[in-house]
């Protein structure tokens, strides 16, 4: 384990204190290696050169980290070095002028047609309601995967008739987003009886973190024949590429938000009308009826999903006795 002086410790913890959440476990993390890195090779935190940090990055690659995960540990680095400048706990930063790889801007993420969306959606709802919860918070709500499993009882509400979930996105800010019909239904089944505490639960009756969101996410994917690599991000950049593809600008496309290749290629092609004076609780529910209605496999049925092979069963209203129901129509 590497040994700190007091000043390198100051150092670190006045940096690593202004981050919180995910963020500063990323920035510690990186710190972790880098520190690791300079204890195997003999050198001081605060001993290191430009040169040292150089061969830090070339090491890096030649373990086969990603160009941007190597830009990453280098911006982070160079962040500590500039904050012991500014706190005159260090004379100069020997990473001001440390090379960083290119990167390339186009999004290389795994995607998912519609078709494999649908049966990913068919496949969890066959499952266990809080499997299914999740798939659904992903996929038809393009939730981050920290924004759902952050997700506790008493988030969930209703506005307007509609069922909502206060979620807390990036930078902290709070916003309330609908439920779809199936999505409400299955964290209602989730959470049972229980009152309070998170909406997911791990097998040890925690707070479902990340991870085991990933697995669970792998895990639907393999029972819906799907072989691509799969993950929670995945599922998000498939709500966004299905909204965008069906002319509805969905949140992560508004201006300010994060967008993803598919969304710049769209907006490239055929740019997508600007969003009306609405709220978000408004729009969310016009961009999920929307999707729900071009998924394959699944169709709305007196407003939730249903699967195409499902048979439609309904009693008929007293206005309607006498007459034949009109049939079901389903979205291609």
């Amino acid at each position: 384990m590497p040994v700190f002086t007091n000043t390198e410790r100051l150092a670190l913890a006045g940096f690593l204190a202004g981050y919180s959440g995910l963020t500063r476990e990323a920035y510690a993390l990186d710190l972790r290696q880098f520190a690791s890195w300079c204890h195997q090779h003999h050198l001081r935190l605060f001993g290191a050169r430009r040169a040292d940090i150089e061969c830090f990055a070339r090491d890096l690659e030649a373990r086969g980290r990603a160009r941007a995960t190597v830009t990453r540990r280098l911006c982070t680095i160079a962040g500590l070095y500039r904050y012991a400048v500014e706190e005159e706990l260090l004379d100069h930063s020997p990473a001001a002028h440390v090379r960083r790889p290119r990167l390339d801007y186009e999004s290389h993420a795994t995607g998912l047609d519609r078709n494999e969306l649908g049966a990913l959606l068919v496949a969890a709802g066959l499952g266990p309601p809080a499997e299914h919860a999740l798939i659904s918070l992903l996929a038809l709500n393009g939730l981050r995967v920290s924004e759902a499993t952050g997700a506790s009882i008493p988030d969930l509400g209703v506005e307007r008739g509609h069922r909502t979930l206060v979620i807390t996105r990036k930078g902290g800010k709070i916003v309330t987003i609908p439920l779809a019909p199936r999505t409400a239904r299955a964290i209602d089944l989730a959470i049972g009886e229980r009152c309070e505490g998170p909406i997911f639960l791990a097998s040890d009756g925690r707070r479902l973190d990340r991870h085991g969101a990933g697995r669970i996410v792998r895990r639907i994917a393999r029972r819906a024949g799907i072989t691509k690599p799969v993950g929670p991000h995945t599922l998000r950049h498939a709500f966004i590429t299905a909204a965008q593809m069906s002319g509805v600008a969905s949140d992560a496309s508004l201006p300010g938000k994060r967008d993803h290749g598919a969304v710049r290629e769209r907006e490239s092609s055929s740019p997508v009308p600007a969003p009306g004076r609405q709220s978000e609780t408004a729009g969310q529910a016009g961009r999920d009826i929307t999707m729900l209605q071009r998924l394959p496999r699944c169709r709305i049925q007196f407003g939730c999903i249903a699967r195409q092979n499902d048979a439609v069963t309904a009693t008929p209203k007293p206005h309607q006795r006498g007459r034949a129901l009109p049939k079901a129509r389903y979205s291609r």
